[in-house]
């Protein structure tokens, strides 16, 4: 049996809060996305907005097929004929930097805003 010191406690307490702190800034600071960028082996296929409702299928060049939705504000792959299935397994996505992977077909799914940063930081500056 475990014997719980008193520094064992203190150290599993901070532990936990910052654990807590962090998945509560994720939550709280990160925005919710405008669109999501399709990409396969690093080079952009297409950029689908998230605000409209689309079904869409992707093909790779060994016939290996997904399927994206995006519904609700959210992009979730819906079916896929990879071995393991992680990329449906996954769930849905919709904030800022959130994505989606499918090693076997080399296809990424990341939300990004809808605005260029560059251009409010500069227009900030601006103002």
């Amino acid at each position: 049996m475990l014997k719980w010191k008193k520094n064992d406690i203190y150290f599993v307490m901070a532990v936990a809060a910052i654990a807590l702190c962090l998945i509560c800034q994720r939550f709280m600071f990160s925005k919710e996305g405008a669109r999501v960028v399709v990409q396969r082996d690093g080079k952009t296929v297409g950029t689908y907005s998230l605000a409209e409702e689309e079904r869409l299928v992707f093909t790779s060049e060994d016939g290996g097929k997904n399927v994206l939705a995006i519904r609700d504000g959210k992009a979730y792959m819906e079916t896929a004929d990879c071995p393991d299935k992680l990329c449906v397994k996954q769930g849905a996505i919709g904030r800022e930097g959130e994505s989606i992977i499918c090693l076997p077909h080399k296809l990424v799914i990341q939300v990004t805003g809808g605005e260029d940063r560059e251009a409010d930081a500069v227009a900030m500056l601006q103002n």
